[in-house]
């Protein structure tokens, strides 16, 4: 037996697929974040910029919807963003400021190539949540044709 299309089903898909593009629209700004500061050596603390990492967590979408399926529907949310603990690279720079007395300068643990494939992943998913929102009208309006 099908289910019927309802504007809350369609309005929910439009809200998974949203949270999914804020998600992905947050996670890109982190790693800007993260290859812009791929160079900083003290930061406000006096301490090599940390990589950031984001944390996302499920969301439902109808919280207290009547349908049992839309109780089931979960979006995606940035919780929290955390540093990650791996520790820097050590670079042999006796006249940079930030040298410790052995000559060494802390660097940030941005890793440039892990950051452009972290980047490229968040495109392709913000491009794939574009595409199932215009399918999700396309859908809607498709339906609307055919009920007049």
């Amino acid at each position: 037996m099908t289910q019927p299309i309802t504007s809350a089903g369609v309005f929910s898909a439009l809200e998974v697929a949203g949270s999914g593009l804020t998600a992905q629209r947050g996670r890109m700004n982190i790693i800007s974040s993260n290859l812009a500061n791929v160079h900083t050596t003290r930061g406000a603390n006096g301490l090599p910029y940390r990589r950031l990492d984001p944390v996302f967590v499920s969301d439902p979408v109808a919280p207290g919807a009547f349908d049992p399926v839309l109780q089931q529907v979960q979006g995606v949310r940035l919780a929290t963003v955390r540093a990650d603990p791996t520790p820097g690279q050590l670079l042999y720079e006796p006249g940079h400021p930030d040298a410790n007395p052995q000559g060494y300068v802390q660097y940030p643990n941005v890793n440039v190539v892990t950051e452009m494939v972290n980047l490229m992943t968040a495109s392709r998913a913000y491009e794939a949540g574009v595409t199932s929102i215009e399918s999700i009208k396309a859908m809607a309006r498709s339906a609307l044709r055919i009920g007049q």
